[in-house]
């Protein structure tokens, strides 16, 4: 476990960046050279589980950036938001963003965070956690102006809302791990990273 020289996160996600560096993890941020909506349409297409969709899409992040970088830990993660029998993806423009907001309205959703780690172009471990979320009754008014605040924001996260900020008006109530919710299952990876002599223990 020595011989590791760093950890990198396999992700363009400015939330999932923040998340480490808040926690007093030292990461490099490298954005995988994959077309994950390619292969989420896929493997939709094959009938494949909101689990193994959001577990696929964190490996290959992982894998190819680790392909790369041999002898650094290598983190991918993705999120898939789950309303009743469909899956949510992250808004294309704002009539997507007003959609989206309209189906989740009143409604109960979950997001399954998965993270994969790679090292050396093979995954050595894997996670994936779920969290309930109950977003209230929203007019069609408060989208509107929710969407006029958040601006391009809400284009970068499944369901067009991010709950450590505007987001946090959305909901009654919030079931699970708070940094699931955020993009990451952040402690399991904080304790590997440890057992890799990577964070302070």
């Amino acid at each position: 476990m020595s011989d590791v020289t760093g950890v990198i996160l396999a992700s363009g996600s400015k939330t999932r960046r923040a998340m480490f560096a808040a926690a007093g993890a030292a990461v490099e941020a490298v954005r995988p050279p994959v077309d994950e909506e390619a292969l989420k349409d896929s493997l939709i297409a094959e009938g494949a589980s909101p689990r193994e969709i959001a577990d696929a899409l964190a490996e290959l992040k992982a894998v190819a950036v680790s392909a790369r970088h041999p002898g650094a830990l290598v983190i991918g993660g993705d999120q898939v938001l789950v309303l009743g029998d469909r899956i949510i993806s992250k808004a294309r423009d704002r009539a997507d963003a007003t959609a989206k907001l309209k189906a989740l309205s009143g409604n109960r959703h979950e997001l399954l965070s998965a993270a994969v780690v790679a090292l050396d172009g093979q995954p050595i471990w894997r996670h994936v956690d779920k969290a309930r979320l109950d977003m209230r009754p929203l007019s069609d008014a408060f989208i509107e102006d929710y969407l006029d605040r958040m601006g391009d924001v809400a284009f970068e996260s499944a369901g067009a809302y991010q709950l450590e900020g505007l987001g946090a008006q959305l909901f009654t109530r919030v079931e699970g791990d708070y940094f699931t919710i955020l993009g990451l299952p952040l402690l399991p990876l904080l304790d590997l990273l440890r057992r890799y002599g990577q964070v302070p223990l």
